[in-house]
């Protein structure tokens, strides 16, 4: 019997085959890697640069046409057109135009189940720790190597835990926990760490915001950012998955290099202002900001519980005459079951232009790029400068109920007036 283990400890070990701890080197078999089309490229050449004829396993590696979909430019359609050929020549799974994000598509499509390890070429791919992987992200190259092997190599991380009490305040979501969280560590205070959240706020939530929650961990730097999976993620999973899941929990007596707790009993909306994310303060603290557009979606807060907050806000009110509303459901199911629900009806009457599934204007390459000076209040995770493709831009991050109330007044306003 070796000594108390946390969950990334106890994974990692489960897939080396050993008692691995923090600080250790493991190398590990990978249950699931992927790429999209910002990575997929480089991953195609390093693969075949390896001189191997074909991948570990073709049913356990996925490419995903998220990120620049439909194709905005030439350059773009020339990469997407080689991961085509590649799934072709290959027999992997490709999901193209319109599915939606990798970090909703994943997940929804099976491809992760509890205890998972989990390797994807997107810094996202921490979004996994909500239903209890542990999902990380790599680079091109590294990815390539687990496409080739069904392994690779990692340093076991060190662990913070991080324990979230009280009872959820009206208007009040786990968009604005998390942004209080990386307010309270900054942007570097979990780097290359593993976080485990924990508490009775945590327990309160749907799996669809839990996801946000550990979607934003690498934004304070951490590897990866875990949850014990309760009733509610074992549901979750067992819905969208067939595979045989093996829930992991950290030993009694596990060792962390740190233990906080926070109460958001008495949280109010917040909203990360221009150009880092740890940069937080109350939304009415900002309610003279005027924004020029409005963005709900991206793989943090485009799934079907966002959009159904978004609508609540919204109600039969229009948006403001001099603000652009751009909603870009997570995948295609979303959309689907959003239009079933009369969500996109009630958002394109409002004002709103909805897009296809995916990345949408997060990443800076199409569909929603701002002119110089203007301000996007955003439900994404980033808001460095150029992110959404201008760098002479502002983009403060909020949760989709403040986006959504900001649209509607055509600047920043706190939404708990609109529920």
């Amino acid at each position: 019997m070796g000594k108390p283990k946390t969950i990334a400890e106890k994974i990692l070990s489960n897939h080396a085959g050993r008692d691995v701890y923090a600080g250790d080197i493991a190398i590990c078999d990978v249950d699931f890697c992927f790429g999209q089309d910002g990575t997929s490229s480089i991953i195609i050449d390093s693969f075949k640069k390896l001189g191997v004829k074909k991948p570990f396993d073709r049913t356990r590696f996925a490419m995903v046409i998220d990120h620049s979909a439909p194709s905005p430019n030439l350059g773009v359609s020339a990469i997407h057109q080689k991961m085509r050929a590649f799934a072709k020549e290959t027999g992997v799974g490709l999901y193209d135009i319109g599915e939606g994000v990798c970090h909703q598509l994943i997940p929804e499509e099976g491809h992760v189940v509890c205890g998972d390890l989990i390797l994807g070429a997107d810094s996202h791919t921490c979004t996994y720790g909500a239903i209890n992987a542990l999902s990380t992200g790599v680079g091109s190259t590294d990815l390539a190597i687990t496409l080739a092997s069904g392994k690779n190599w990692f340093l076991v991380p060190e662990t913070l835990k991080i324990v979230v009490n009280g009872k959820i305040p009206k208007g009040v979501y786990s968009k604005d926990i998390i942004l209080c969280i990386i307010k309270v560590f900054g942007a570097n205070g979990g780097t290359y760490k593993s976080v485990e959240f924990y508490g009775e706020a945590i327990e309160s939530m749907s799996v669809d915001a839990r996801l946000t929650i550990s979607n934003m961990a690498v934004e304070m730097g951490a590897k990866c950012g875990i949850m014990e999976a309760d009733q509610k993620a074992l549901a979750w999973v067992s819905a969208h998955s067939t595979r045989n899941t093996s829930p992991v929990k950290a030993d009694s007596g596990a060792r962390y290099i740190s233990v906080k707790e926070i109460d958001i009993s008495k949280l109010a909306p917040q909203v990360a202002k221009p150009h880092t994310v740890d940069n937080v303060e109350d939304a009415k603290s900002l309610e003279d900001t005027k924004i020029d557009q409005a963005f709900i979606g991206t793989c943090t807060n485009g799934r079907l519980e966002d959009l159904r907050i978004a609508a609540s806000v919204i109600g039969n009110r229009k948006v403001h005459k001099n603000i652009r509303f751009i909603i870009g459901p997570a995948s295609k199911n979303i959309y689907l079951q959003a239009i079933k629900e009369g969500l996109i009806q009630r958002f394109i009457e409002c004002g709103a232009a909805v897009i296809s599934p995916g990345c949408g204007p997060c990443v800076g390459t199409h569909c929603g790029v701002p002119a110089d000076g203007e301000t996007v209040i955003s439900t994404a995770n980033r808001n460095f400068k150029g992110r959404m493709g201008n760098p002479n831009s502002f983009i403060y991050l909020a949760s989709p109920a403040t986006v959504a109330a900001s649209a509607i007044e055509g600047r920043i306003t706190d939404p708990r007036k609109y529920l």
